[in-house]
Parts: structure tokens; sequence; C-alpha cells
């Protein structure tokens, strides 16, 4: 199973991109996904770049978890995660 979170609709609405992240972060654990897809888009990179923050400051709720950064799709990324 893996969780999807398109942020191109709210890209410059800093509260709703950081509600949308803890939405899919809280319905992953619910749901014990493994792989959440985040897509902030290519742009400058500044989305990307807040989201790769927004998840330094608030660690993911599995027991491990990676973030990897798509190497054919720059404004990709994916978080995998590994539960209890």
């Amino acid at each position: 199973m893996k969780l999807k979170l398109d942020l191109h609709d709210i890209y410059n609405q800093g509260d709703k991109i950081e509600k949308a992240l803890k939405q899919v972060f809280d319905e992953a654990e619910a749901k014990k996904a493994p792989l959440i897809e985040i897509i902030p888009g290519k742009g400058s990179g500044q989305l990307k770049k807040h989201v790769l923050r927004y998840l330094e400051k608030n660690k993911p709720p599995a027991k491990h978890y990676r973030i990897e950064k798509d190497s054919k799709n720059f404004g990709r990324l994916f978080v995998h995660l590994r539960w209890k």
C-alpha cells in the first residue's frame, strides 16, 4: 500500500502544507502503510525544502524511516516507513 500526497494545489499556503503532511502521516500510521509518495513539484525547489524541513522537525511516527529523493524526477520524494 502506498499513500500519495500531491502538494501542487497548496504550494503557497504553508499552514495547509503542514496540515496535509500531518494528515498523510496520521493515515500512514493508522493503516501501517510502508510508503508515502510526496509530490512537491519541480519549480524552484522551495516547496521540496519546506517538506524536508518539516520531516526533520516532525519525525515520522514509524519505528524506522528513510527519505528517498527520486533520481529520475526531482519533484518527488518517497518516505519509506517500517512499523513495529
